[in-house]
This record gives C-alpha cells, sequence and structure tokens, in this order.
C-alpha cells in the first residue's frame, strides 16, 4: 500500500520515522508533500521516499492519506485534495480540532474516502508517544489494525470515544508541555541550590521519566506511590506542603481546563 504525507513537521516526520524504524511503512512505499521543501529534502537524503509536487499528487497516487498540517491549514488541503479522493482512498487526520464529522463534510459525504481521527503527542518523536483513536472510524478492520499497528511504532495507542478527544488533548496532547516547564522549574530549582545547569536538567528529567514509568509499572495510584515517598517528619512532605499551599493541584486542573475549552472553540468556530 502506498502511503501519502500531506505535511512533515514534528509530528509527519515522527510517524514517519518511527514506523520505517519498524517495518510499518517501506521508505520506497511512501511519498511526501510539504510547503517547505527544505524539510522534504531533509527526509529524502535520510529514506528513499518520494518527494510529490503538491497534495493533489499526494491524494492521487497513494491509496492512504495521513494529514499532518496545522489545524489553521487544513481546510484549505481539504479543499485542494477533495475531488482526488473516492471510497478506496483511506485519510487519517492528526489536526486538534477537526471533528470526524467536519472531515467528512469537507470532503463530501457522497463516495467519501474512509476516515480515522487520531490525536498524538510530541513524545512520538522518542518513541514514547500515547496516540488516541477516535471510535467512530470508518476504517475497515483491517485497517484499523494496520493503523494501530503504525501508532504503536511511536508508543501507546488507545481507542477513545471521540466526545473525549477535548480531555484527551489536554490530557496528552498539550501535557507535555506542562511537564516540560516542571522539568525546567526543578531544574532552576537544582541551580539555585548549586547544581551545575546540565547536571540539574538531566537528574530534573530522569525523575520525571523514572516517576512515570513507575505509574505504568506497578499499577499503583498516583497518590500511593507520592505517600511511599513521604517519611514522617521528612524532606519529602515539606515539599509537598509547599506544593499544596501555592495550590499546585488547581494550577493543573485550571490549565487543562483552558486546554479543553480551546480545542472545543476550535471545533465550533469552523
Amino acid at each position: 500500500m502506498k502511503v501519502g504525507f500531506i505535511g512533515a513537521g514534528n509530528m509527519g516526520a515522527a510517524i514517519m520515522k518511527g514506523a520505517f524504524k519498524n517495518g510499518v511503512l517501506n521508505p520506497n512505499e511512501t511519498m511526501v508533500y510539504d510547503i517547505n521543501h527544505g524539510t522534504t529534502e531533509k527526509l529524502a537524503q535520510e529514506y528513499p521516499l518520494s518527494i510529490a509536487d503538491s497534495n493533489s499528487q499526494i491524494a492521487s497516487e497513494c491509496e492512504c492519506i495521513i494529514l499532518a498540517v496545522k489545524p489553521q491549514f487544513l481546510g484549505a488541503v481539504l479543499a485542494e485534495i477533495k475531488d482526488c479522493l473516492d471510497d478506496d482512498k483511506k485519510v487519517i487526520s492528526i489536526a486538534a480540532g477537526w471533528s470526524m464529522d467536519m472531515l467528512a463534510d469537507a470532503l463530501g459525504r457522497d463516495n467519501a474516502p474512509q476516515l480515522m481521527r487520531v490525536m498524538p503527542n510530541t513524545p512520538a518523536l522518542v518513541g514514547e508517544g500515547y496516540s488516541a483513536i477516535a471510535d467512530n472510524t470508518t476504517f475497515s478492520e483491517s485497517m484499523l489494525s494496520w493503523a494501530k499497528e503504525l501508532l504503536g511504532s511511536l508508543g501507546f495507542v488507545q481507542v477513545i470515544s471521540e466526545n473525549l478527544f477535548d480531555a484527551v488533548i489536554a490530557v496528552t496532547g498539550s501535557s507535555p508541555a506542562y511537564v516540560f516547564m516542571l522539568i525546567e522549574a526543578m531544574a532552576d530549582g537544582g541551580v539555585k541550590l548549586g547544581m551545575p545547569r546540565q547536571t540539574a536538567i538531566h537528574a530534573a528529567a530522569q525523575a520525571v521519566f523514572g516517576s512515570a514509568k513507575m505509574v505504568l509499572e506497578t499499577e499503583q495510584h498516583p497518590a500511593q506511590l507520592k505517600d511511599n515517598v513521604c517519611s514522617p517528619a521528612g524532606t519529602t512532605i515539606e515539599a509537598v506542603e509547599a506544593l499544596e499551599k501555592g495550590g499546585f493541584r488547581g494550577i493543573i486542573l485550571d490549565a487543562m481546563d483552558q486546554c479543553a475549552e480551546k480545542s472545543r472553540k476550535m471545533t465550533q468556530n469552523k
């Protein structure tokens, strides 16, 4: 199956590289187009893939089209490729704010391609991503299995009700930014206490990575893992008290509410 990527930025490139590395995609059967020609040329230097001249060429020549452009540009791309698609084509969109209904309306309901909506996140760049697939996909069972394998090459995959996608964006899509801010703040604290900057960054990042791995592998509630670290009259409970007094939990909850609300507005305003 020939697969085409419209958009070769961070997420598009991450999907390609992960799939190539794990043998899910064959570079020789992959075509890519990006308005930034330097991006596609760099990829072509690494892999024997084909560079298309336009979005329409991708849609015409490829059986599966992966839309990896920013949400504000997707409408124009869909209008450009609409007439090149039919019910034999498969289209995967990773754009936030574009529901399955919106994609179907933009591409036409008659003789429409099979559609899938996916929300990945940037840790896919290092093979530790999270990808949510909307459960109302019109992909066949065999194509759904293929898509899970494709996204599985980037990390963890779940099929989730599309009405939860605003929450998914807040919990996984945007959350790496929150975690990076946490790591940066921890590193600043280490520097304040005398650690060299790079040592502090590495220590903070490893602490976050290890803590996340404990949650996943022990399957204990995060509150229990937190309590396990808090010795009576110890150092950690002092830090936890300071976080609670500063509104740490509330700030995170408010941030996620704002993120989900923005996602809802993006859908409503199209």
